[in-house]
């Protein structure tokens, strides 16, 4: 990977009234990385995407995108970068082709260039034989993946990505996947996206960990994993405050309650459960030993789980708004 910087952002920070945001951020993303953002809902995800994006001013800081600083040359920023948002924008009303020929001509984009690069981006999302079909005719998958060729067309440095598989089933999330990372490997593009899909993360260089608008840690997913030294122990118990009373006293371990369950990072993880089992004073429903997590890292930090079923949930919610206003 190369260490020209793609973006760099120093001390970023954006205030609604009495609320911060996005808390005096500070981090870099190397060109041809897959940098992630990975937190939930309300933590400053998007609100960062944003800003980086000069969709919103921040209240402080700065950052550069592809070398222009968003404050001072937005419009260099906005040709430098592509950008897939969370929410759905294709018009249904046109047909694929009709989509990307309209993005095209807002790029300056014109002849017979501009045909060229809809071809070849339409092959690229394999969607070539759905060129003249309206968009509305589309499944989810279909429309995410136009949207990355939407995104992709104008040929951008960086390509910002908002939660980019939210509500799409696991095949068609591992086919934008799939289609992600070729983009990586073959035209050395810099991808910045945001999710609280822990698989996901899985597939970035790096990954900062943001919560209540602070990065509470960013490195490696296996980095960030090793920082939770040991094993992990899950646990349910007919009784989870003398559970936890005996964990403390006679282990000597700190458990994290998250419901109705307990988790425990143990050392040497076997040799201990043969004495929990045997001695804890409560009933154990169930038991589970797994190696860290980038969730059990996040809840190692915040203190807390992230929801996934919160975005499937807003996601849904927000579905159901769109189709009463159509109505």
């Amino acid at each position: 990977m190369s260490e020209t910087l793609s973006i760099l952002v120093s001390n970023l920070v954006k205030n609604y009234k009495d609320v911060r945001a996005v808390q005096g951020i500070d981090f870099s993303v190397y060109q041809g990385e897959i940098f992630g953002f990975l937190g939930p809902n309300g933590a400053g995800k998007t609100t960062t995407i944003k800003m980086l994006c000069t969709l919103l001013r921040p209240t402080s800081g700065e950052a550069l995108v592809g070398g222009w600083s968003i404050l001072k040359d937005p419009m260099k920023v906005r040709k430098a970068i592509g950008i897939i948002f969370q929410e759905p924008t294709l018009d249904d009303r046109l047909t694929a082709y009709e989509n990307l020929k309209f993005h095209g001509y807002l790029y300056g984009l014109k002849g017979e260039f501009l045909q060229k690069q809809i071809d070849r981006m339409l092959e690229l999302v394999e969607l070539s034989d759905k060129r003249n079909s309206l968009v509305k005719t589309f499944s989810g998958g279909m429309k995410r993946r136009l949207e990355i060729a939407r995104g992709l067309l104008h040929t951008p440095k960086i390509l910002f990505l908002d939660e980019p598989t939210l509500g799409l089933d696991p095949q068609t999330r591992l086919h934008i996947w799939n289609y992600l990372t070729t983009l990586k490997k073959e035209r050395g593009i810099s991808l910045f996206l945001t999710t609280h899909y822990l698989d996901e993360a899985e597939n970035c260089g790096r990954i900062a960990i943001i919560d209540h608008g602070k990065i509470v840690a960013l490195d490696t997913p296996g980095k960030l994993k090793s920082q939770v030294q040991g094993e992990m122990v899950t646990l349910k118990t007919k009784n989870n405050v003398e559970a936890l009373a005996f964990l403390k006293k006679e282990l000597g371990v700190t458990p994290i309650t998250d419901g109705d369950e307990i988790r425990v990072e143990m050392q040497e993880a076997e040799k201990w459960l043969p004495k929990l089992l045997r001695e804890i004073p409560v009933e154990v429903e169930s038991l589970n030993l797994h190696r860290p997590t980038l969730e059990d890292v996040f809840i190692k930090l915040t203190g807390r789980e992230i929801r996934e079923e919160e975005g499937s949930w807003k996601d849904s919610a927000r579905t159901m708004m769109r189709s009463k206003r159509m109505k």
